[in-house]
């Protein structure tokens, strides 16, 4: 399927853009791969980008020289699923792409020959759930074990480019689609702010429906059922809800443990749609109220957090932000009675952290793209993490928000989720969706 989020002249933009930085040249990109099984076909990020088109086995040949951009797509399965519009639809995929040409993909074969430098992406395209780190580490994987090494399917399809077309000079297109990507327009904004509205809304309700006993994916469940009634695809990645010692394993993505009274809950989701997604990261207490130890903790976090917002603006580098907010909160941990010292420690290790800027945020959840050596521009949107750790007890203490460098400042796109501790307790008082359930008991959970 098309996403309807943007109109053609959005994706012509695009690749008008991708003529500019290939001069004469040619690109060629290749789509998604078949459905495998009855699964909602999910197109593959730089594709999409540069398309808006969902259609499984795809391929994008872009001809510098002339400008002229082509797709080329299967023909119509008279006995399978519509999985997006084919070869046999020309003018509805013009109309939805802006494309100049569409062909069959028996076509292909005749035009790259005439390519004497061709682009092609090199590094992974991410699909669902799928961020290029994770998949870089997959392919890695992959190769070292000894009954397997089987390259991938992007490497596979450049090895095959190249023996069709032995003569051409390949290219890497990844950089110059990275920057592309990193600052996002203003109609990917438009998507970006509803998908933050959506992450907030889901972490909301989960605070509402967090009592001691649920299960940590019945918290999911009910954020599911908030992206999907607002019109998103499902989730843009593997949900992080981790209660009390599940919290210290970062990516931890089990979610089979029940809400302990006295615990936290760090919870990180955010929808697909459109192609696009967010982040967020809230703890908050199951039992409704942090304690003492939980609102030191945590209260700190927050302060810094918001320490790091305010001095976030455009022309300056990450790095100048984050040693500004250290010097904000260096005097209020002079001034703070820590209950341990070790608590202390390691609230001046987190003002010597560089990683709270934690990274770009798009059509991934860690998106592509190079800023933390450079000025940030308008456009650029990225994650908002300060993170500490308490390695003597296994505490991981964290809050996360997705924001949008401006050009007067910044915009916190997922404003919506309550960060103030005494805000985060009201919300709690609130029924919750969870309320409304008929009490089923779970099943599958380790306890």
């Amino acid at each position: 399927m098309t996403a309807a989020c943007f109109p053609p002249e959005e994706f012509a933009a695009r690749r008008a853009r991708v003529f500019d930085g290939i001069g004469p040249s040619h690109a060629l990109l290749q789509g998604a791969g078949p459905v495998r099984g009855f699964e909602f076909p999910r197109q593959t990020n730089e594709f999409f980008y540069l398309t808006g088109l969902g259609t499984p086995q795809a391929y994008l040949l872009l001809d510098g020289a002339r400008r002229v951009s082509s797709l080329y797509l299967p023909h119509r399965d008279p006995y399978g699923d519509d999985d997006g519009p084919t070869a046999d639809e020309p003018d509805e995929v013009r109309r939805l792409t802006g494309v100049d040409a569409v062909h069959g993909l028996e076509e292909l074969a005749a035009h790259l020959p005439a390519a004497s430098v061709l682009y092609l992406p090199h590094a992974p395209a991410e699909g669902k759930w799928e961020c290029r780190d994770v998949l870089r580490h997959s392919a890695k994987q992959t190769a070292a074990d000894p009954w397997d090494g089987l390259p991938s399917r992007d490497a596979h399809f450049r090895e095959f480019v190249r023996a069709r077309c032995p003569d051409a000079e390949t290219r890497d297109l990844t950089p110059l689609l990275d920057g592309l990507r990193l600052v996002k327009s203003p109609r990917e904004l438009d998507v970006m702010r509803r998908t933050g509205r959506l992450s907030a809304w889901a972490v909301a309700e989960a605070m509402r429906s967090t009592r001691p006993g649920v299960y940590e994916y019945q918290l999911g469940a009910v954020a599911d059922y908030v992206f999907r009634v607002n019109g998103a695809r499902g989730e843009g990645y593997r949900p992080i809800i981790a209660a009390g010692p599940n919290i210290w394993h970062i990516h931890y993505y089990r979610n089979d443990s029940i809400l302990q009274d006295g615990d936290l809950v760090l919870m990180d989701y955010a929808p697909d749609l459109c192609n696009y997604t967010n982040d967020i990261g809230r703890m908050w207490p199951v039992s409704g109220r942090y304690s003492r130890v939980q609102r030191e903790l945590y209260g700190f976090m927050v302060e810094y957090h918001k320490a790091v917002l305010a001095r976030i603006r455009p022309g300056v580098l990450p790095r100048q932000v984050l040693d500004e907010a250290a010097d904000v909160m260096r005097p209020l941990i002079e001034k703070t009675a820590f209950s341990r010292t070790i608590y202390e420690q390691a609230a001046r290790r987190t003002l010597d952290f560089q990683g709270h800027l934690s990274h770009p945020v798009g059509m991934a959840v860690h998106d592509v793209g190079e800023y933390f050596q450079a000025p940030m521009p308008p456009g650029l949107v990225i994650s908002v993490d300060p993170q500490m750790w308490v390695p003597e007890e296994q505490l991981y203490v964290r809050v996360e928000d997705t924001v949008v460098v401006t050009q007067e400042g910044v915009e916190v796109l997922t404003r919506d989720a309550p960060l103030e501790l005494d805000d985060v307790e009201a919300l709690m008082r609130e029924p919750g969706l969870i309320d409304h359930l008929p009490p089923i008991p779970a099943a599958g959970g380790r306890g």
